[in-house]
């Protein structure tokens, strides 16, 4: 294989690398692969709030787990779940952000291709507002795949056509110019950082109302149980509310309200 530095390249075995690297100077991407999310997991899962997630992974010791910036654009109200399916871009350089990269091998049309049915797709932008990352054509595709979702920290481009698209959204607005304006895509399915949080390949994204939150794979049964078991507390107190008792020793729950709580619904608290 090749690399390339300038304008001087080695042997990189192969005319289709030589053409990627002289015309792109991009490596190859180093796919991962999907990882299956189960049924249930996720049919639990759209059941749960963000908030109820963020506070069940704060006992965990986990506080940047919400994607600052992620806010909802299109979002019919239903709850998204799915698999990271994460891009990554870089800031714009002259020499490779290009509408002419956009036919690029490593592109952001190539990463769509590649997109499982179900995943969410995270996108790094850096949080710039200053380029739409992904615009209506974009979506529409990753709406006909079956992608759950798209979540990023910058913005997107043609607001009303992406919005017509029918694929649910979290982004920090809209913004006219294409990507190319401000930014270089560079790969897809590896380590990102999006509104400050660190999202790997199959960490697993709940998004809703309050925008989207990542739940790390290596935790992921442990955060549902807890957060089941969160759901059905809250519930209880906010019954409790309805009825005229007071928060203190209700929210949080002391050990006589815990008591209570296990008394009348057998469940733990």
């Amino acid at each position: 294989m090749a690399a390339c530095h300038g304008s001087a390249m080695l042997d990189t075995g192969g005319a289709l690398g030589q053409v990627r690297r002289l015309v792109y100077l991009l490596p190859e991407p180093a796919m991962t692969e999907v990882l299956p999310l189960d049924p249930a997991i996720r049919a639990k899962l759209e059941t749960i709030t963000t908030a109820t997630l963020t506070t069940v992974l704060l006992k965990k010791g986990l506080r940047k787990v919400w994607m600052s910036g992620t806010t909802p654009f299109c979002h019919t109200g239903k709850r998204q779940v799915g698999r990271a399916f994460t891009l990554r871009f870089v800031p714009a350089r002259e020499d490779l952000a290009t509408p002419a990269s956009w036919g690029s091998p490593i592109s952001t049309r190539a990463a769509i291709e590649a997109m499982p049915e179900g995943v969410i797709a995270v996108i790094d932008a850096m949080g710039s507002k200053e380029a739409g990352v992904f615009g209506d054509i974009l979506c529409a595709r990753m709406a006909k795949r079956g992608v759950a979702g798209l979540v990023t920290d910058g913005v997107v481009r043609d607001g009303d056509g992406v919005k017509g698209t029918g694929l649910p959204v979290w982004c920090s607005g809209a913004s006219a110019p294409a990507s190319v304006a401000a930014l270089t895509f560079v790969n897809w399915q590896e380590p990102i950082g999006c509104g400050g949080v660190a999202v790997f390949p199959n960490d697993v994204i709940v998004a809703d109302g309050d925008g989207a939150v990542l739940i790390p794979q290596d935790l992921l049964e442990a955060v549902v149980d807890a957060a089941v078991d969160q759901e059905h507390l809250e519930g209880w107190i906010m019954g409790e509310i309805d009825k005229g008792v007071a928060l203190p020793g209700l929210y949080p729950p002391n050990a006589e309200t815990k008591a209570r709580y296990e008394k009348e619904t057998g469940r733990k608290a």
